[in-house]
C-alpha cells in the first residue's frame, strides 16, 4: 500500500469521526438526558463505538455522564457557541450569499432588519439589468405592505403584533395596499405557513417583491431577504423557481447563524 493510499484512508478516517461526533453532539442537544441504548438507535452507531466517542467528549467536558449512565450536554458547547456569535457579521456573511441570488435571479436582491416599526435595508444587490430598484442601503420601508416588512411582521407574538398594529396607520401607498389589520392578520398567517412573503404592487406601482426570513439559533427572524422586480420581467409561470431559489438562500444564511430547521 502506498503512502498516498494510507493519508486518503487516514483522511476518511478522521472525516468519519468528526461526523459521528456531530451526530453524537446533535442528538444529545435535543435531550435534556439520554441512556447509551436509546442513543445508540438515535445515531445509529454501535454501543461500542458510541461509548469511545462519548468517553472522549466526556474527557473533554463536553458531556456529562450521570451516576445513572445517562448523558446530556455540559454548558460547555455553550459557552464555545456563544463566543463564536460575538465574531458574527451579518451582512458580512450575507454578501456571497445575497450576490449569488441576484445573480442566479438577476434581479435586485435586499436585506432588511426591524427599526422600531419600519424596516431599514442593511445590504443591497443591484440587478444587472439598465431598468432597476431605486433604494438604498439605510433606506426604511414601511412593515405592512413590503416582502421584508411582512415577513418581520409574522415573527411578532400576539402582543407585540397588536402593539404594532396600535400604534401605526395602514396608509395606502398604491391600490393594492392592504389597509384592514384584520386582513393583514389573516396574510401573516399564511405567510407563517408557506414561509414566504411577498409585495404585489402594495408599496410601489409596477414593483413586485418576494422575500423569506433569516433565523438565529433561537429560531427568531433577526433578517429578511428578497428579491425585486418590475413588474414587466416578473414571470409568473417562474414562480414556484424563484420563490424556492430565495427559501434556499435564506435557509443557508440561517443556518450559518446556527439555526436548524427542526
Amino acid at each position: 500500500m502506498g503512502k498516498k493510499e494510507i493519508d486518503s484512508g487516514s483522511e476518511k478516517q478522521q472525516t468519519s469521526g468528526v461526523i459521528r461526533t456531530i451526530a453524537i453532539l446533535e442528538t444529545l442537544s435535543r435531550h435534556q438526558t439520554i441512556n447509551l441504548e436509546s442513543l445508540a438507535k438515535e445515531t445509529k452507531l454501535p454501543k461500542a463505538t458510541l461509548l469511545r466517542f462519548l468517553s472522549t467528549l466526556v474527557n473533554l467536558g463536553y458531556v456529562y455522564r450521570d451516576p445513572s449512565d445517562l448523558y446530556s450536554l455540559t454548558l460547555k458547547m455553550f459557552s464555545v457557541g456563544s463566543h463564536g456569535l460575538e465574531h458574527i457579521d451579518l451582512i458580512q456573511i450575507a454578501n456571497p450569499i445575497a450576490q449569488k441570488l441576484c445573480e442566479e435571479l438577476g434581479e435586485t436582491v435586499h436585506m432588511g432588519v426591524l427599526e422600531d416599526d419600519e424596516a431599514v435595508y442593511i445590504l443591497k444587490k443591484e440587478s444587472s439589468f439598465t431598468i432597476r430598484m431605486y433604494s438604498r442601503v439605510g433606506k426604511t420601508i414601511p412593515l405592512y405592505c413590503t416582502a421584508i416588512g411582512k415577513i418581520l411582521l409574522s415573527d411578532m407574538n400576539e402582543r407585540e403584533l397588536a402593539s404594532y398594529l396600535g400604534k401605526v396607520n395602514l396608509k395606502p401607498f398604491t391600490p393594492n395596499t392592504l389597509r384592514d389589520s384584520q386582513a393583514l392578520k389573516q396574510e401573516l398567517m399564511q405567510i407563517r405557513s408557506q414561509g414566504w412573503a411577498w409585495d404585489n404592487e402594495e408599496h410601489e406601482m409596477g414593483t413586485l417583491c418576494i422575500g423569506s426570513a433569516i433565523r438565529d439559533y433561537t429560531g427568531k427572524a433577526v433578517a429578511a431577504m428578497s428579491v425585486s422586480w418590475p413588474l414587466f420581467r416578473f414571470n409568473v409561470e417562474e414562480k414556484q423557481r424563484i420563490v424556492s431559489s430565495i427559501l434556499q438562500a435564506c435557509a443557508s444564511l440561517s443556518r450559518l447563524l446556527g439555526w436548524t430547521e427542526e
